[in-house]
Parts: structure tokens; sequence; C-alpha cells
């Protein structure tokens, strides 16, 4: 199944969370943090304006993101879990 997004929204693929603390102790699911970065794996058209018009977004696949810690709806798209939200929900860009 392939999953496109309507006019502002971004599918994005979180990051696995932290299997071991920066301390080397290990920690269990129950503890784990939901991620707040991710990936960009597929992004809307843009958001359409008042006057009709296309307002690309910012943001582009393959994008590394940061967004809110409960941003998003859960989605599962061919076994995969994924959050799909609007490009507002985007907090900043990661770069290398």
């Amino acid at each position: 199944m392939n999953l496109t997004p309507l006019h502002d929204r971004v599918l994005v693929r979180p990051s696995k969370p932290e299997e071991v603390s920066s301390g080397g102790i290990i920690i269990p699911d129950t503890a784990k943090e939901k991620p707040m970065q991710g990936e960009i794996i597929a992004a809307g058209p843009g958001k359409i304006n008042d006057d009709g018009k296309v307002s690309v977004l910012q943001v582009k696949v393959g994008d590394s993101v940061l967004y809110g810690k409960y941003s998003g709806t859960e989605v599962s798209v061919n076994g995969e879990d994924l959050l799909i939200m609007r490009e507002s929900d985007i907090f900043a860009v990661l770069t290398k």
C-alpha cells in the first residue's frame, strides 16, 4: 500500500528510541521516551491559500526533522509505524 499525504501534510519515519543511556544503562521499553525526530519519507504538494495559489512546503523528502512529542497521527503502512502530520507541527530541520 502506498500513502501520499495531501495539502501541507508530511509522512515521517520516527527515529528509533534510545536503547542505552549515555551512562551505559539499558533502557526498558516501558521507560523509553517517544522519539521527537525522524525523516520525511513523503510530502504533500503544499497548502492552498485563500487566493487559490499553492504555497509549497519548506521541507522535502529526505529531511531529518524535529517535531513535538505528541505531534501527528500514527499510521501503519506495510507493517511500518509512521507519523502523518502538518508541516506546522515541525519545529526544525536537522543539518549535518
